[in-house]
Formats: C-alpha cells, sequence, structure tokens
C-alpha cells in the first residue's frame, strides 16, 4: 500500500478531475473541520466534523454522489427516514470540562445506541424494517446490533424528535424505534468502517490524524452518524449524512513516544512541585495541577501530521480550528497556511496547502509556581452545563434495590424543563408507586417538578421497562428522583459466560427542551451506565452433578458386568484345571510332531526303495 503522503497526492490529482467530468460538479457539498479545545488539566477536545449533502432526487436514482453507497442502499431497502447510531466510550467529566460539545446532541451511552424513524404502515411492519435495519448495520460496523432484538427496542414517546424536514404526510407513517447495548466495547473495528464512509477514506484531510491508538486511549471518546433530509427554504432537498468523532485526549499520556510506552517519572528537574506542602524538599516533591498552559503540537498528540486537505472539501470551511485566547501564540509548520478568526478573540481557524504535511504548535505558558494564578485571558474557561445529572444504586441484598438520580440545575435564575427517559431490562420490575421526587431534600414527589409520566412495564423475555419524565427543576435546585426495584432470578441458560461480573443497565437519556428565550435549542446529556447484580447460581454445581453421576454409573456398570460375565470356580479346580489345559497342549504339540516324523520317514524310504528298483 502506497504511504498516505502518495496517496494525498493521487487522490489530490484523480478526484478533482472526476468532479469535472461529473456533470454536476456545481452541486458537490462536503466539508470537513477538526476543532481542538484545551480543557482543564493536561486534556484536550478534538471534534471531527465531516458533511456531506447530497440531492434527494440523485439519491432516488442511485446516484450517491458523496454519500456512502454501503449505507444509502440499506437506507433505501428498509425505508429509513432519519438515522442516528452512536458508539461512545469513557465518562465526560462535567464538573471539569463543562458543557458537552455539540450541546450533547452528539453523545451516546455508554457502548452502541441507535434510534431510527422508519416508514412502514403498521408496528409489525417497521418491528420487521428494524430488525433487517439491525442485522445489515451490524455486519457494515462490525458491531452487535444484531443482539437489539425486542427485549432491548422501546418506542419514546417524548425524549426524540425528528432532526431533518419531513412533510405531515410522511410524519404520518414514521414510526421511531430505539435501542441500546450498554455491554458493547467499541474498538478498532468500528473505527475502521467509518473512516470508509469517508470520500478521502482518512488517506487525506482532517481524518488522516485518527488513529485507533490515540483514539482508543482517550479519557472520553464518541463516535457519531447523523442521516436526515433537509430542506432550506426556496432550495432543492438533500439528505445530508454527519459524521462525528469527539475525544478527550490526556497531552501529557499521548506525548508519550512510541519507542517508550512504559510511563516513567520525568526527571527531578523537570517536575513542578507543590512548595506549599510542609514536606517538600530537594527529595520530596508533591506534583503541582497541571493546567491548560502545557506544551503540545497536532504531531505530539495525535503520533502524525495532517497529509494536505480533501480534494473534495469546501474550500471556503477552514479545515483546522483551535479555541485559545487571542494571547497565546500558535506556530505552524511551513507551507503558506492563513489564519482566520472566529466568534470573536477565542476561536483562530487555519487554512494550509493541500499538499504537504501540516502540524500547529501551542507553546507552554510560563510556569511561575503553584502558587501563581494562570491570567483568565491566558486559558479557555469551560462553559457551565445547563444540568449536572449522576446516578446510582441505592440498598442492599440480592432481591430488592433501588436507583436514585440527582439532578442539579447550577443557574441563579432560570429553571430547566426536561424529559428524562430510562430503558430498564425486564429483570428490573420497578414499583412505580415508590417514585419519589424530593427537591433539595425534602420528602414526597411534587407535581411542579414532575410534571408528566409516561411508563410501559415490562413483559418477561418479550419487552423491556420504558420510563419517561417530563421534569422542571427550579433555578439553583438539587432533586433527588428515586424509585424500588425488584430482582429477578434468570434462567441458567440466559446467564452470561461472566454472570458474576453483572448486567449493564443502559445509561439514561435526558433531552433538555429549548426555553422561550431567543436563540435556545435543544440539548441532550447522558448519565453514567450502572451495573447489576442479580441472584447467580453456583455453575460449578452441573459440573460437579456430572462427574459424580459419571462415577456411580460406571463403577455400577463395571460391577454388574463382572458379575455376568465372569465365571466363579474353586482355587483347587481352577489350578488343576489350568494344569491339565497345559499338559494336553503340549501332548497334542508332542503327538502332532510324532506325526510329522513318521510322514518324512515314509517318504523317504519310498523315495529309496523306487530308486534301487530303476
Amino acid at each position: 500500500m502506497a504511504p498516505p503522503s502518495v496517496m494525498a497526492r493521487i487522490l489530490s490529482v484523480l478526484m478533482p478531475l472526476a468532479i469535472l467530468l461529473s456533470p454536476a460538479a456545481a452541486d458537490r457539498d462536503y466539508h470537513e473541520q477538526l476543532d481542538l479545545k484545551p480543557l482543564a488539566g493536561s486534556s484536550l477536545l478534538a471534534s471531527f466534523n465531516f458533511r456531506s449533502n447530497t440531492s434527494l432526487t440523485d439519491f432516488d436514482a442511485h446516484n450517491y454522489r458523496y454519500f456512502p453507497r454501503s449505507l444509502g442502499q440499506l437506507l433505501q431497502h428498509v425505508g429509513t427516514r432519519e438515522l442516528h447510531l452512536r458508539f461512545a466510550l469513557g465518562r465526560w467529566d462535567a464538573e471539569s470540562w463543562g458543557a458537552r460539545p455539540w450541546h450533547g446532541t452528539k453523545e451516546g451511552g455508554t457502548g452502541v445506541e441507535l434510534w431510527a424513524w422508519l416508514d412502514a404502515q403498521t408496528e409489525e411492519e417497521a418491528d420487521h424494517k428494524w430488525l433487517t435495519l439491525t442485522n445489515a448495520l451490524s455486519g457494515l460496523f462490525c458491531a452487535s446490533l444484531n443482539f437489539i432484538d425486542e427485549t432491548r427496542t422501546t418506542r419514546p414517546v417524548m425524549s426524540f424528535q425528528p432532526e431533518g424536514d419531513h412533510s405531515p404526510e410522511a410524519m404520518q407513517n414514521m414510526h421511531l424505534l430505539h435501542g441500546v447495548l450498554p455491554r458493547e466495547i467499541v474498538c478498532t473495528e468500528n473505527l475502521t468502517p467509518f473512516l470508509k464512509l469517508l470520500p478521502c477514506k482518512g488517506k487525506a484531510g482532517v481524518s488522516s490524524l485518527l488513529s485507533g491508538h490515540k483514539m482508543f486511549d482517550a479519557s472520553w471518546q464518541s463516535m457519531a452518524i447523523d442521516v436526515r433530509p433537509i430542506c432550506p427554504a426556496g432550495q432543492e432537498c438533500v439528505l445530508q449524512v454527519e459524521q462525528t468523532i469527539d475525544m478527550v485526549l490526556d497531552i501529557e499520556r499521548s506525548k508519550r513516544p512510541t519507542v517508550n510506552p512504559i510511563p516513567r517519572p520525568p526527571p527531578a528537574h523537570e517536575m513542578r512541585c507543590n512548595a506549599s506542602k510542609p514536606y517538600n524538599s530537594g527529595d520530596a516533591c508533591f506534583p503541582a495541577p497541571v493546567d491548560q498552559g502545557i506544551e503540545w503540537s497536532l504531531h505530539q498528540v495525535f503520533g502524525k501530521s495532517i497529509q494536505g486537505t480533501c480534494p473534495l472539501t469546501d474550500p471556503e470551511v477552514p479545515p483546522v480550528c483551535i479555541e485559545v485566547p487571542d494571547r497565546r501564540s500558535i506556530f505552524m509548520t511551513m507551507g503558506g497556511a492563513r489564519e482566520v478568526k472566529q466568534n470573536g478573540l477565542q476561536k483562530r481557524c487555519y487554512f494550509f496547502p493541500s499538499e504537504g504535511a501540516f502540524s500547529l504548535v501551542l507553546p507552554a505558558l510560563p510556569y511561575e509556581g503553584p502558587d501563581a494564578m494562570t491570567p483568565a485571558d491566558e486559558i479557555v474557561q469551560p462553559e457551565t452545563p445547563l444540568l449536572y445529572a449522576e446516578r446510582t444504586f441505592t440498598g442492599y441484598g440480592q432481591e430488592r434495590g433501588g436507583v436514585q438520580t440527582i439532578l442539579t440545575n447550577p443557574s441563579p435564575d432560570s429553571s430547566v424543563e426536561f424529559v428524562y427517559m430510562q430503558t430498564l431490562p425486564w429483570f428490573m420490575r420497578i414499583y412505580l408507586h415508590t417514585l419519589e421526587a424530593r427537591i433539595n431534600g425534602q420528602p414526597g414527589i411534587r407535581n411542579d417538578i414532575v410534571e408528566e409520566i409516561y411508563y410501559r412495564p415490562a413483559l418477561d423475555r418479550i419487552r423491556a421497562t420504558q420510563l419517561e419524565l417530563r421534569m422542571r427543576i427550579p433555578p439553583a435546585s438539587t432533586v433527588f428522583l428515586t424509585y424500588d426495584f425488584e430482582k429477578t432470578i434468570l434462567r441458567y441458560t440466559e446467564y452470561p459466560p461472566d454472570a458474576n461480573r453483572g448486567f449493564d443497565i443502559a445509561s439514561g437519556i435526558i433531552t433538555i427542551l429549548p426555553s422561550s428565550a431567543p436563540g435556545s435549542r435543544t440539548s441532550n446529556l447522558r448519565t453514567t451506565s450502572l451495573m447489576l447484580s442479580l441472584p447467580t447460581p453456583d455453575f460449578s454445581m452441573p459440573y460437579n452433578v456430572i462427574i459424580f453421576t459419571s462415577t456411580a454409573i460406571a463403577l455400577a456398570f463395571g460391577g454388574l458386568y463382572n458379575i455376568l460375565v465372569r465365571r466363579f470356580v474353586g482355587a483347587d479346580e481352577a489350578g488343576e484345571a489350568a494344569l491339565g489345559g497345559l499338559k494336553g497342549k503340549i501332548a497334542g504339540l508332542v503327538g502332532k510332531l510324532r506325526e510329522k516324523i513318521k510322514g518324512l520317514k515314509a517318504a523317504s524310504a519310498a523315495a529309496d526303495a523306487k530308486g534301487k528298483a530303476d
């Protein structure tokens, strides 16, 4: 295979030629962008966004252009109006990192999450198309989406709304289905098909930075695929596919050289020590907290540089943007890169040539000791999220338990209205009458907090429990949402191989509704997943029973076989019979030998007599 630099040059020559030969070259609409944002500590948020538009007329005529053919044929076969697929791993630290990227709309729960609007006349037809869709996506993205069966599928009522533009006639036959696999482990096998859907296949452009070794070493990462129809005012409707990758990288860990992967402490003269500690001395050091002033570059963080630009990308969209204060200096590689500023002084974007490697370097801030305060205009202040959420298990024992969700509104003057959705497995039988919403520790449920409840109970081995709550939290308040549940004993064939590890419970989905303020929009966030411990039998007992039964049968069968086959005689009879038999055999052999000798003698005498007669 040719190196990335050679592939980038080949793409830069062939792709523009193909576009010029195409009759619709002027209709191209594809852009990609990388947004970088330093976070608290030594963390760096990297957001990759790839978006392409294809005319619905061309899509219906199977002329996909920028749309991935493998995905387009599947959506047409199943009748998918809108699709959203998420791969997520890790936990977003909202207290340190602030608000989620993209307002949480590109984020999914831990594992794999999928929801789609399907065109079907009946619910049975929608279920059949959903089964076909999950099985096909499972093979396309090398994931276990085929395990999203009816027990893991729900039909949300209040939590999700279509993001695309759909006609009223189409909305009448659209069915929303949602499924999640919190146990799925996201790995490089899911990243490879993700890159194959891009026009430049990760060989050129910002996608050339993506590497499984760096991405899955991140503290948090999420991959998103969104397919929706967009109908701009006065323009032709297009089908938009948007692919997004967000990751939070640890700069110190990412800068570790590949030739020295084992972490080792830095030399004493390079360590930053907190001199305020009483035990601080020449041979004792308490490390000082790392701030955003650490030095890093694209080559150090991602292990490689950007290999030119993708020839299909929109030339008006800058490929790389970094959000740092204007006082911070940024250096770049030679090659005629151009810098533009967006959103005031906090965001700077860069255009660079279509060929050659490109990298950015952000130098470190001068270290003035642990007690020195970094100026506020030299670091990026995290944005306060609209809502904080955390969820834990309560109770003890193997029979019953409880779930507690703590929701905090940090705003001092505005309330937050949202929809909280939980999908629980059928073996978690919740008691709805125990549902309580306590504000600031006050007991009881309040109608001004929980405005609406949608509850769909589970059926054993048929469907999951679906609980949706429409809630409103007053300013500067904390709500404790609790309920109890009962654990179910499963059949021994329903336990996974690592049954003692527990069962993964899907993350709770919070949809923050837009307020009446101008410019507000819908935001999302996911709680962490939970690990449920169920009553687990001792799976060694069947093995013990099999061994004991086999031993008993072997002993019984062996004794009975000996009794039926063996013949019992006295010791003296057995000796004489054995001796007589031996003597008889010897006598028979001697007799046969004598007869043979006599025959030889007779033949010899006859031969002599005949010779004399002659």
